[in-house]
């Protein structure tokens, strides 16, 4: 067998097993709740390693380790401020709004707990969320799609359209007919993919280069500031990089997995799980750009291909064709895992939070879930519209969208958790200013130059929700009482 066929056998197992996780979720979905959130019945293990594969993506394997091939140790600011963000995002986020979410009407989506947790009758605030996760999830999956294009490119010689079109119809397969529990098992199996992956390559590697002492000198000797964690960087572009921690508070995908899992008390070992997974696969693409640096500077000969498929292409040079396409396996789940989350939490949006908001349709919960397959449908051709021509870095467009998820809702949902006197009227208008700063900022080079927009957005979208809130606020015995029952069962269930 010749190379390319052994890698086309490993690629086909792992896609065969995807599209049976999806049929096996397909048939434990019986309803919207099942369909949306899984019934809340997640374990830790696979709420935990669901969160991180659908949270990393295609960004972890090819856009991180791209970003520190090309310009040294300075990227890896933001992976430590994605460590601190999400290791603060499991501590403070996770039990309370498994809780509050379960209080307030057992809302199944961000839009609808707030709205219930705001008691804001009009709906405006949830029709707005529902826009807001339309808009900048439309250039997330978009990025997932070209992830997927320049992987197929990358690795088999096929072009991007064939690897936009492949990915997007098994991706689309098992998120449309399995729902949460697919996207949420699947992701667990991408995760251990991934991560199995990720320790691999640079342990591999670092031996094909000559051990840690020669591998540390082939770097220097190609780039003598590549080591450094300050050299290129200036304090605006630190802050900037620790501020992708941030964006953790608001990004629906990953906090509905705080929705899902079972108990209160599990979030505590899904958050130690979790936060282990993530340190290691962060530490092993880092390692994995270092030796693609010290790789390819003794071996002048061999050229490589596209910097952000530094990961791909040293997997491809170290490995036997099987375990090779192993390795490619992990880089297509790093992709295929966010885009199936970004689906189901975009199909919410239509069907749950802006459909019945609008219509307040009474319809048979089955239909719910037909109506929130069609949602999925129209998401993935749109966004593979868009993603047709492939004209933005990966890192580029998931930076973009991650920041404006991060401003327009990261300062609502830490507020509403934590802060009895938010309004319905504070949380429209702070989660709009979050959202339009970042639409502005981001695109004015001279500004995203200077500062990532999810700054910005985040310090304007937290005061102005304060200051109309402070204006609006009226005492209201339900919200007392809901936020009262949450801390007592948070107090009760934690022991």
């Amino acid at each position: 067998m010749t190379d390319t066929t052994f890698k086309l056998i490993a690629i086909l197992i792992y896609l065969a097993l995807m599209l049976f996780i999806g049929w096996y979720g397909y048939r434990k979905t019986a309803n919207l709740s099942d369909y949306m959130l899984g019934g809340r019945q997640l374990g830790p293990a696979v709420s935990a390693l669901s969160a991180g594969a659908s949270d990393m993506s295609g960004w972890l394997l090819m856009g991180f380790p791209g970003a520190i091939y090309l310009s040294g140790l300075g990227e890896a600011w933001i992976g430590i401020g994605l460590t601190i963000g999400a290791y603060l995002n499991w501590l403070y986020v996770a039990p309370r709004l498994r809780v509050y979410t379960q209080v307030s009407a057992d809302s199944i989506t961000i839009p609808s707990y707030l709205q219930s947790r705001l008691k804001d009758r009009s709906s405006l605030l949830r029709i707005a969320s529902g826009i807001i996760i339309l808009a900048f999830f439309t250039f997330y999956v978009s990025s997932g799609m070209v992830a997927g294009g320049v992987f197929f490119q990358s690795s088999f010689g096929l072009s991007y359209h064939t690897g936009l079109i492949v990915v997007s119809a098994v991706v689309l397969a098992y998120t449309l007919f399995g729902g949460f529990l697919a996207v949420s098992y699947t992701d667990f199996v991408q995760g251990l993919i991934m991560f199995a992956a990720l320790i691999l390559v640079p342990v591999v590697g670092v031996f094909i280069t000559g051990g840690p002492a020669e591998t540390l000198s082939s770097i220097r000797e190609a780039s003598p500031d590549h080591l450094s964690l300050i050299a290129g960087t200036t304090a605006a572009g630190i802050i900037s990089s620790i501020a992708w921690g941030l964006g953790y508070f608001g990004q629906p995908h990953i906090i509905v997995r705080f929705m899902a899992i079972r108990t209160v008390k599990e979030t505590r070992s899904a958050r130690r799980i979790g936060i282990g997974w993530m340190l290691l696969s962060l530490l092993g693409a880092t390692a994995t750009a270092l030796v693609g640096v010290a790789y390819f500077q003794q071996n002048p000969n061999v050229s490589l291909t596209d910097p952000e498929a530094v990961f791909i292409d040293l997997g491809q040079i170290i490995f036997h064709p099987f375990i090779a396409g192993v390795i490619l396996a992990a880089v297509l789940a790093a992709i295929m895992s966010t885009i199936s989350s970004q689906l189901l939490v975009t199909s919410s949006a239509l069907v749950e939070d802006i459909y019945k908001a609008v219509f307040r349709s009474d319809a048979p919960e089955q239909r719910y879930v037909w109506y929130g397959r069609i949602a999925v449908l129209l998401t993935a051709v749109i966004a593979f519209i868009l993603s047709w021509e492939q004209n933005d870095t990966i890192l580029k467009l998931v930076s973009f969208a991650w920041a404006g998820f991060g401003a327009a809702f990261g300062p609502i949902i830490l507020l509403s958790l934590y802060w009895r006197k938010l309004t319905a009227q504070g949380a429209l208008w702070g989660m709009i200013t979050g959202a339009i700063v970042v639409m502005i900022w981001g695109n004015v080079d001279a500004l995203t130059g200077m500062l990532y927009e999810i700054v910005p957005g985040f310090i304007l979208s937290l005061l102005v929700a304060v200051l109309a809130s402070n204006a609006t606020y009226r005492p209201n015995e339900e919200i007392e009482r809901e936020f009262n029952e949450t801390l007592e069962t948070l107090e009760r269930d934690q022991k």
